[in-house]
């Protein structure tokens, strides 16, 4: 079975550099023999989170109760995928306002986790391009690493890639990261494919790991002590 991989744009350019690049991405998942979809939020109507969450926490779920837009269909998506790749143009140090709408809708995909119990976006695979002028990429990427990672999902190796070129193809690295970025999405889901699935844990004796941690502290009293000491004889 190939792995399913959403390629999702989110520049309003589809001519653009971060659009560009993910078109190298692509090349990347069909070399991994990976299927692939491209996905562009600008064809699509995606309205700001309403925050349900802040007024009953289980009042957040999916589908999400904005019903009005487009935001289940592409949420769909990724949840029937094994992996996406997420490409931005930079906005001021950060993704623009259309993907940070769609980040902040995913909640109730990971809010799912007091409905079933986990995230609909465990187990997914990601990785992330960015395209910008100026050194923002990084806190762009750097976001969109946190938020997706506290979603569930795993983080490829050599999960990034970036530009500051009006001509990507003028940036050699650029390309090349881009290319392993869909690469790698794509064989690292084949590999969680075909093993146990890897996500988080909640059923866990918390009284055990107390008890140990109260152990390591008694260990280490006389260690304190010392150093208490030796700091005191210092003054």
């Amino acid at each position: 079975m190939k792995p399913s991989i959403v390629l999702l744009n989110a520049s309003e350019r589809k001519y653009g550099c971060s659009s560009q690049l993910l078109h190298v991405a692509a090349e990347g998942v069909r070399d991994a023999q990976g299927k692939f979809e491209i996905v562009h939020l600008s064809d699509h109507t995606i309205k700001p989170c309403s925050g349900c969450a802040s007024d009953v926490e289980k009042f957040c779920k999916y589908p999400c109760l904005i019903e009005d837009d487009d935001f289940n269909a592409i949420a769909s998506k990724l949840i029937e995928a094994q992996g996406f790749v997420v490409a931005t143009p930079v906005y001021w140090y950060a993704p623009n306002g259309v993907l940070k709408n769609f980040i902040d809708r995913l909640t109730s995909l990971e809010n799912m986790i007091d409905h079933v119990g986990k995230s609909l976006l465990e187990g997914k695979v990601a990785g992330f391009i960015a395209a910008g002028s100026d050194s923002g990429v990084m806190m762009a990427i750097s976001y969109m690493v946190v938020a997706f990672n506290s979603m569930g999902v795993h983080i490829v190796p050599w999960s990034m890639a970036y530009t500051h070129s009006q001509d990507p193809t003028e940036d050699v690295q650029a390309m090349m990261d881009a290319y392993n970025v869909g690469l790698l999405v794509t064989k690292i889901a084949r590999i969680l494919m075909k093993n146990e699935p890897v996500g988080y844990e909640s059923n866990v004796d918390l009284e055990r790991l107390k008890r140990k941690v109260e152990r390591i502290k008694r260990e280490f009293d006389g260690q304190r002590a010392l150093r208490m000491n030796k700091f005191k004889l210092s003054q």
